[in-house]
């Protein structure tokens, strides 16, 4: 007698579809490209709690649905059960077809979380589904803490355990070779270290602790196994990673990222969002967070005929060069040409001249190759040097355009001329202060919640002064070039950095630089090493804690 098998059957597809997405351990910059791509196309992202939905906010589209699971955090927490139910219902409720729904989880998917119930309830609710892995906590977090799971050469075995899991039979991990890798919260980790305890494992065995693992709150203790009550009685951390191993004793050569020049801080940058995409980003590979604070707000000239007169003038031919001073100012005159139906192409035969690499930057994503950028600073006083005189033979036209702002000094102007060129000086935007930032802001740069500020203008310090009031004295100030600087003192200001050229990036690593010292001059004196965790007063006593 013969049987046939047949495939079981499902209900009828559903318009929409889900995508299991592991969120990695922490830091946004380890999820994968998939993943990226999968949160920015979602309609809806299911996730587990309010602190993955503000981690990962920036990935989203503006008009996307957020669903919590009720995983974590306080009152009635959602079953596994419980949650795949939820998932079910929020993707049927959406009648479009091909709409996405994404379902963050936390590290690798496929690894302690619960997407085998919610895969399986998808399945028996004819959803399709897919899953993209994840980069697992269980082995990013002991790397960023400079703890590595095995030795290259030397053999062993790395079992990775959930501590919650009660019927775990400890007795296999106690052999020296093997690296325990747990994960939990500090009651399910004690409990799993007391088992590996009375099962067997040498009691000096070293152990690693680590919270909030990739971030930049990023904290991990050292201790051996026969003293992690200790270690893990004062802990209030939702999830931690555990390490038993002998590895453990690498983490004073290998720590990496604990121990970059600015691991921890939290640097105010009073400057536009549009502005400090560049500067936050080297603020984080320092390892420091970062707060922009915007203290001018960029708006139209009051009245636009100036502008057009000047547009008008470089299409029909009346200039030899444009100048651009600012990323706002190219700003102002790609707008300008939107609003007049023009492009790139008006700037055929045009020479221009950029500042600096961040205006040159600009340009090019314009499609404008720049012909002139300053080769020693960049500044104005830079323009100058590099830029060449009026020669009445080789020059067909003498006229330079120069869209700035209406609050621009005279230096590059009066310089031009004494070149023999003729100057348009034309404002393209106005400056004008910004709206104060919220209380709590405010009473956080008084108060010292901050551990550096990086201004990048005069116009940025009198412009934070008058809108926040002065930072705190334990805040290092670091100034882009020397004549910040002097605005900053002449505010009551001390400076602890200047930058060795003006430029944003260079600021920041000249701050990371004076960090790095501060860091080695505090572990000596048994000081916090962040300037917010000290608790000198007064402008004195603060510069005596700097010196």
């Amino acid at each position: 007698m013969s049987t046939t098998s047949t495939a079981p059957t499902t209900p009828p597809l559903t318009p929409a579809r889900v995508a299991f997405v592991g969120a990695g351990p922490g830091d946004p910059g380890l999820l994968t490209v998939r993943a990226r791509d999968y949160l920015a196309a979602a309609d809806v992202v299911v996730l587990d709690d309010p602190e993955t939905a503000e981690r990962l906010a920036g990935l989203f589209r503006a008009d996307v649905q957020i669903v919590e699971t009720g995983a974590f955090g306080g009152g009635q927490r959602r079953s596994p059960a419980a949650r795949a139910k939820l998932l079910v219902r929020t993707t049927r409720a959406l009648k479009q077809h091909d709409s996405l729904v994404v379902r963050v989880l936390a590290g690798d998917p496929a690894a302690f979380t619960t997407l085998t119930p919610e895969a399986l309830a998808c399945r028996d609710a004819g959803i399709l589904f897919e899953v993209v892995p994840g980069v697992s906590t269980a082995w990013s977090v002991p790397t960023y803490a400079g703890v590595p799971l095995t030795s290259g050469g030397k053999g062993g075995a790395v079992h990775i355990i959930d501590a919650a899991d009660a019927q775990t039979d400890w007795a296999t991990s106690i052999a020296a070779e093997v690296t325990v890798v747990l994960l939990g919260t500090p009651d399910t980790l004690r409990r799993a270290l007391g088992g590996l305890r009375r099962a067997g494992r040498d009691p000096q065995t070293p152990v690693s602790l680590t919270e909030h693992g990739t971030t930049v709150a990023q904290q991990t203790s050292v201790s051996v196994l026969e003293h992690t009550e200790a270690l893990l009685q004062e802990s209030t951390f939702g999830e931690g990673v555990v390490v038993v191993g002998q590895s453990v004793d690498l983490r004073h050569e290998l720590s990496w990222f604990e121990t970059k020049p600015l691991f921890g801080w939290n640097v105010l940058v009073p400057r536009t969002k549009d502005q400090a995409g560049a500067m936050t980003a080297r603020i984080a590979m320092h390892g420091a967070t970062s707060m922009v604070v915007p203290t001018i707000s960029v708006e139209p000239p009051r009245t636009p005929q100036q502008m057009d007169r000047a547009i008008r003038g470089l299409v029909t031919g009346r200039y030899e060069w444009v100048g651009f001073t600012s990323v706002n100012a190219v700003r102002a005159v790609r707008e300008k040409f939107t609003e007049l139906g023009l492009d790139a192409r008006a700037f055929a035969g045009l020479k221009v001249a950029a500042v600096g690499g961040v205006t040159a930057d600009a340009l090019r994503q314009w499609g404008i190759e720049p012909d002139l950028i300053p080769t020693t600073e960049q500044s104005a006083k830079g323009l100058l040097t590099d830029w060449p005189d009026y020669d009445d033979v080789l020059d067909p036209i003498n006229r330079v355009l120069l869209p700035r702002a209406d609050i621009a000094t005279d230096t590059l102007v009066a310089g031009l001329i004494e070149m023999g060129w003729e100057v348009d000086d034309v404002t393209a935007y106005r400056t004008v202060r910004a709206a104060p930032p919220a209380a709590p802001v405010r009473d956080a740069i008084k108060g010292g919640a901050f551990d550096a500020v990086c201004f990048t203008s005069s116009s940025t310090v009198r412009n934070l002064v008058g809108i926040a009031g002065k930072p705190h004295p334990n805040t290092v100030v670091a100034c882009i070039g020397p004549a910040t600087a002097r605005t900053a003192e002449e505010h009551g200001l001390r400076v602890d950095v200047v930058a060795p050229e003006p430029n944003a990036v260079v600021l920041v690593d000249a701050l990371a630089e004076r960090a790095a010292e501060m860091a080695l001059a505090a572990q000596a004196a048994g000081e916090p090493v962040r300037p917010s965790q000290r608790r000198t007063t007064g402008r004195r006593g603060a510069a005596r804690a700097r010196a």
